[in-house]
């Protein structure tokens, strides 16, 4: 059975970006000497599913950060070229969340990280999302792109845990509850 997994930072006000999809804010938070468990929630994922306002993002960073499979869900991108130094990595797809998770379970795949605001908000919706793990990053930026957003619906999440680390981030681990 396949199942979706979010791992994602916010700014303590719920936004995990700045309207412009700038997030200076955040990397500037980052402490490399904090664990906040990314490698060991990154070891059991097949791939990653994310949109293209995130795949945008990452382009420029510079280096490519993903050793695992990468589909992008946009309609805006499914006829482009996937840039060449990216050939093999990553796939562009028109299909919605739940079509998605069934092809990339005919291909075997098990556990996805699903990354982006747009596209969690899709998946949440569509009840593909198994638990989250959200970081707060102790900042309001007052405004930006919503983490959730308008879901359509109440999702009640069942609580795991909660870590707070020196550098003031708090992360919280939900259940996502069918």
């Amino acid at each position: 059975m396949i199942s979706g997994h979010v791992f994602i930072a916010c700014s303590l006000d719920g936004f995990i970006a700045r309207e412009d999809g700038d997030i200076e804010w955040l990397l500037q938070r980052d402490d490399p000497s904090e664990d906040h468990g990314y490698n060991d929630f990154i070891k059991d994922i097949d791939g990653i599913v994310m949109g293209r306002g995130s795949f945008e993002k990452i382009l420029t960073f510079g280096e490519w950060p993903y050793t695992r499979p990468v589909v992008v869900l946009s309609k805006q991108l499914v006829s482009s070229p996937v840039p060449d130094h990216l050939k093999g990595l990553v796939r562009f797809s028109d299909l919605s969340p739940k079509a998605a998770m069934e092809m990339l379970a005919s291909e075997g795949w098990k556990k996805v990280y699903v990354d982006g605001g747009q596209i969690i908000q899709s998946f949440l919706r569509e009840g593909l999302i198994a638990d989250m793990v959200v970081t707060q990053i102790p900042v309001l930026i007052g405004g930006g792109r919503s983490l959730f957003g308008s879901l359509g619906k109440e999702i009640s999440l069942k609580h795991i845990e909660t870590k707070s680390f020196p550098s003031g981030l708090v992360q919280l681990k939900y259940q996502v509850l069918k």
